[in-house]
């Protein structure tokens, strides 16, 4: 029996009825998550990744809660038609989420107007930023300093392949030494760009993807969209936050927000990014989580931190 049909049987016996098929998603590189089809519904099913601890971004017990809360909320995001924290899913817990019919952004990018698009994403952010946070399903949890935003991501960049980040401490100085004055905390999805989404037509009708969400500072979202716009530089390197043309001036105006005010927040998306997407590569060439996209993206880690640093200089 293979990893989808070991699958399929858990869940059949979770759910008490047939399921007529499991397969993995093909798009996105993050998390375990499949399609799975009964005769009365289709489904997105998550498990966090094999002999993990469930903490972080492999709690995915936590990311149905956020996106429970949020669809009663009446926020864009799937419902959770079953979990589970116990490890009955190949030995793993889970989330069994509606399928949303929505286009991802490839194709919307290719239909639609790319200021339609952000104007959406924008509009969603701030519906999202006004939720009380004791509406957002993790309201109990401390809100997140940017001290400790960028403590975590520079942890991750020393565990990115050396040659790529010679100038991320310059950065992360920079980060450190600008600390913009705090707002009230709000919702974070932590992760918000265009490939994390789905649509239809131009509206966005599903925010997907809450591993790293958190209660903290609410320009870090508009920063992670931010780096849609810079990333569209750096040619022929992969984008799957949706490389469409719109600038980080266009999104502060739709926002409402001073460039001033965004050119930390910019920095450190972009420092994040980058750290990230090191990680990674990492994680890619020692054979633990492979996936050559990552390959692509050296030139694009490296211009991401030299980027930053010319934004704080």
């Amino acid at each position: 029996m293979n990893g989808e049909e070991l699958i399929r049987a858990d869940l059949e016996k979770v759910l008490g009825h047939a399921v007529d098929s499991v397969w993995p998603i093909p798009e996105g590189h993050s998390g375990f998550t499949y399609f799975v089809a009964t005769m009365e519904a289709k489904y997105v099913l998550r498990l966090p990744p094999p002999g993990a601890r469930i903490a972080g971004p492999a709690d995915v017990i936590r990311q149905g809660r956020i996106m429970s809360a949020l669809n009663r909320a009446g926020l864009p995001t799937p419902a959770i038609r079953a979990s589970s924290e116990d490890p009955v899913i190949d030995g793993r817990p889970f989330i069994l989420m509606e399928r949303i019919d929505g286009t991802r952004i490839e194709q919307a990018a290719q239909r639609e107007k790319a200021l339609d698009i952000a104007h959406s994403a924008v509009e969603i952010l701030k519906r999202l930023q006004r939720l009380p946070l004791d509406k957002t399903g993790i309201g109990d949890e401390e809100p997140v300093p940017l001290t400790a935003e960028m403590m975590r991501w520079g942890m991750l960049m020393q565990r990115a392949p050396e040659e790529l980040t010679t100038r991320a401490g310059e950065l992360g100085g920079l980060l450190a030494a600008q600390v913009p004055r705090e707002r009230t905390p709000t919702l974070v999805h932590g992760d918000y760009h265009y490939g994390n989404m789905l649509f239809r037509a131009h509206e966005v009708v599903a925010i997907l993807d809450w591993e790293i969400a958190e209660i903290g500072q609410p320009l870090l979202d508009l920063g992670c969209l931010c780096i849609v716009a810079v990333r569209r530089q750096y040619q022929g390197a992969p984008n799957p936050g949706g490389a469409i043309d719109v600038s980080m001036e266009q999104l502060y105006e739709m926002y409402g927000v001073e460039a001033e005010e965004m050119r930390w927040y910019a920095a450190m998306s972009l420092y994040k990014y980058a750290s990230i997407f090191g990680y990674n590569l990492m994680l890619h060439r020692k054979g633990r989580r492979p996936d050559p996209m990552y390959e692509g993206l050296t030139d694009t880690i490296v211009g991401m931190i030299d980027e930053g640093i010319a934004l704080l200089g």
